[in-house]
């Protein structure tokens, strides 16, 4: 049968060794490295590096910055509304420190008129004969002692009381037998008071 003249024929070397084909196809396969599989930071870097990665973690500085700028603003309105509440009662306590300081200078203009008429009515009960301006003067006077009680100012008679020079004050001082010293014995004025603070002390007479 005739040969192909396209088919080549291989000699072999002398000495009839086989070709070294095989052998190099194996020592390139044994001496090529074999690939490092990929490290966890290199695959969290590459998603990192991703636009979405990038695009999210601006917004959560953004939303970060938010945050911070809320608790700025929470603790400025906080801070803004404990300055009003102070300011709040400290004007409270003014207008009422004004309102009592007003009262008591009015009520300092009508004591001696309330005075007067104690006066004029103790002169006319000393009268046997009642008089119908008597009971005009006692009227008088009763409405006017209620017009300060409402308003808060009281008037006091501390006949019997041990003395205070806080509360009273001494015009005379004199012996009285079966009375133990430093007692009033007799009030000529009476004293009052506006709540807690005296408008004018009751002046006495005080046991020596």
């Amino acid at each position: 049968m005739p040969e192909d003249p396209k088919t080549e024929h291989v000699q072999a070397p002398p000495g009839g060794a086989a070709p070294p084909v095989a052998d190099e196809v194996e020592a390139q396969a044994v001496q090529a490295p074999e690939a490092e599989p990929a490290s966890e930071a290199d695959l969290v870097e590459e998603v990192e590096a991703t636009p979405e990665a990038e695009a999210a973690e601006e917004d959560q500085d953004e939303l970060r910055e938010r945050a911070a700028r809320a608790q700025e603003y929470l603790a400025l309105a906080q801070r803004t509304q404990a300055d009003f509440e102070n300011f709040r009662k400290r004007m409270t306590r003014e207008v009422a420190a004004a309102e009592a300081r007003g009262m008591g200078r009015l009520a300092k203009e009508l004591l001696p008129a309330l005075d007067n008429l104690e006066r004029a009515l103790a002169a006319a009960e000393a009268v046997e004969q009642e008089h119908h301006l008597t009971e005009g003067i006692r009227l008088v006077q009763i409405e006017l002692s209620a017009a300060l009680h409402r308003a808060g100012i009281e008037g006091y008679h501390p006949e019997g009381e041990r003395f205070d020079p806080a509360h009273h004050e001494a015009i005379a001082q004199q012996p009285v037998e079966g009375t133990e010293p430093g007692t009033i014995v007799e009030v000529l004025q009476s004293g009052y008071r506006l709540n807690d603070a005296i408008l004018r002390p009751a002046r006495v007479i005080v046991a020596g």
